[in-house]
């Protein structure tokens, strides 16, 4: 075995250790809260997914700056694959705030500012998917993408900040005045374990899906050369 491949192992093992943790200390160790009940502890691993959405988001933006000034391709892959999950984890994080807001709000979904700006990033991240799917070209893709994700990542603080600068309902954790939900230490700790546990897991899907996207991008080259060899060879008899 590998070098890599034993720290991918490692780490992988991490996370999934991590991830079991945080869900022990959701279920049993972090207290109900006083004004919503159960239904609050859908929270933690809320705030986890939305957190890695946009820490997704960062690091494509990131690597869109590496590979405008490197030429190297391993950003560009990095930064595909980061966005792909930055897309799931958003999914995620749409998904159990609809689950809690079904009983606290009455409804599955409002248009709240925060909700809102969260589902405009998200058509942002989509269009980045599709701009690369109509991009033949490996290094104009790659070039087309950095751009794309650089400027898309202004979506990210927009949502970050929006039920901090415009008025929502959606309740603030961290730097709130007035607190819409009454958070114990013990929350907190549990909220920081969920957070850990899920950063840790976005690394090592990261790591598998860089990896993957990169022997996809070799098959498909290799494919691309053999089918042209081939019209040469038909053109020839």
């Amino acid at each position: 075995m590998s070098s890599e491949n034993r720290k991918l192992k490692l780490l992988g093992l991490m996370a999934l250790l991590l991830v079991l943790a945080a869900f022990a200390m959701v279920l049993f160790y972090a207290p109900i809260e006083v004004n919503m009940g159960l239904v609050q502890k859908v929270f933690y691993f809320h705030v986890s997914a939305a957190w890695v959405g946009m820490l997704a988001f960062l690091v494509a933006a990131v690597c869109g700056i590496l590979y405008l000034n490197k030429k190297e391709l391993k950003y560009d892959f990095i930064a595909f694959s980061a966005v792909e999950i930055g897309l799931l984890f958003t999914a995620i994080a749409n998904f159990t705030g609809m689950i809690w807001a079904k009983p606290i709000w009455n409804t599955w979904w409002t248009w709240d500012p925060r909700l809102t700006t969260m589902t405009i990033m998200a058509f942002t991240y989509i269009g980045y998917l599709l701009l690369r799917r109509g991009v033949d070209n490996l290094e104009k893709r790659a070039r087309f993408g950095a751009v794309y994700a650089i400027i898309g990542f202004a979506s990210v603080p927009l949502t970050f900040f929006s039920s901090r600068l415009l008025r929502t309902i959606h309740p603030t954790i961290f730097g709130a005045d007035t607190g819409d939900m009454a958070m114990t230490p013990a929350m907190y700790q549990t909220m920081a374990a969920s957070i850990v546990a899920f950063t840790v897991l976005f690394a090592v899907l990261l790591w598998h899906r860089s990896i993957l996207t990169a022997r996809e991008t070799e098959i498909d080259t290799l494919r691309a050369k053999t089918e042209t060899l081939e019209f040469g060879e038909v053109q020839d008899d």
